[in-house]
């Protein structure tokens, strides 16, 4: 794929506050075509970082570029070009809906017939036509945050930064909302943030996961979810004696031996992508270790996620726990 196909390229950003760093070293890229969940804890980064993309906020230090414009030197071309939903959009709630995003496309820089032909075309987009001469204070939270959306996608921008988009949506909305997202990825990219792993996994081609301002992991929700896999299985060896022998396989991490009252070994390792059943079975057959009940449970992209963003960052294959 060209360079030119990368629409969010953010590299090594940190934002600092008088309280610490909000975000540190964080990189990433999104591709024309593609969604990216942002996934994390309260208080990872989400936010800061969507809002530093957006131009809404600079970073302390490293480099971004949306649409190939970066955000330091070509701040007006690059936010021209960008479709943003901050969590609490504001809203001028005395205005109907159709005046209120008439005046907005204006500012996008729309007239005339292009501007009545992409309202209407967003009005019916995202389901407002039965509302869109109410004014917003008599909508509910679920067609403001619709109003707020039709805003972003007005002008046709090659980025949509969206946070939380889905809050406070029923569940039809929630089905609209995500068909724009998909809609929106057939010409350029998005990324949303979200705490609804489900949405992550339903919707996102590719899933940005934050933990303490840095990134934890950054891959398809499918591949992290098969990097939950563990590998169970019962050994008749010393632990002394075993616990090396494990934690030199490839891709083994997260080795945990519990010892049973038979004399055996209660082995669970995490294999991720990898499935190292044919190898535990040959170091027992070259150590002649007895072995029993090898199996591999899969386990999903909420395990993943929660293990990602409890471990304290930069945490990684931490040391066997052998419990007596």
């Amino acid at each position: 794929m060209a360079e030119t196909d990368i629409l969010i390229q953010a590299d090594q950003i940190t934002r600092r506050f008088p309280g610490g760093n909000a975000l540190s070293d964080v990189s990433f890229q999104v591709r024309r075509g593609e969604i990216m969940a942002l996934l994390g804890p309260n208080g990872s980064g989400k936010t800061t970082t969507l809002r530093i993309l957006a131009s809404y906020l600079a970073p302390t230090a490293g480099r971004v570029q949306v649409a190939g414009h970066d955000l330091a030197t070509h701040s007006l071309e690059a936010r021209r070009r960008i479709g943003y939903l901050p969590e609490s959009a504001p809203l001028h709630l005395d205005m109907r809906v159709d005046e209120y995003l008439k005046f907005r496309g204006r500012i996008h820089g729309l007239r005339g017939t292009r501007l009545a032909a992409r309202l209407r075309s967003t009005l019916d987009r995202c389901g407002l036509g039965d509302v869109s001469r109410r004014t917003l204070a008599s909508l509910s939270r679920g067609f403001r945050q619709r109003t707020a959306l039709a805003d972003c996608l007005l002008h046709e921008p090659d980025v949509l930064l969206l946070d939380e988009p889905m809050t406070g949506l029923d569940p039809a909305q929630v089905q609209t909302t995500q068909d724009i997202l998909r809609e929106s990825a057939q010409q350029g990219a998005v990324l949303f943030s979200t705490h609804v792993l489900a949405e992550a996994e339903e919707v996102g081609h590719q899933a940005l996961i934050l933990n303490a301002g840095r990134v934890a992991a950054n891959d398809t929700p499918a591949r992290l979810a098969r990097s939950a896999a563990h590998l169970r299985v019962e050994m008749f060896v010393p632990a002394d004696r075993l616990a090396p022998a494990l934690e030199a396989l490839p891709g083994a991490h997260d080795l945990h031996l519990k010892a049973l009252p038979d004399g055996w070994m209660d082995v669970s390792i995490r294999t991720g992508q990898e499935d190292l059943s044919d190898v535990l079975r040959d170091l027992a057959q070259q150590e002649q270790w007895p072995l029993r009940g090898l199996r591999r449970d899969a386990k999903g992209f909420a395990d993943t996620y929660l293990r990602l963003t409890t471990l304290p960052p930069r945490v990684q294959n931490p040391k066997p726990r052998t419990h007596p």
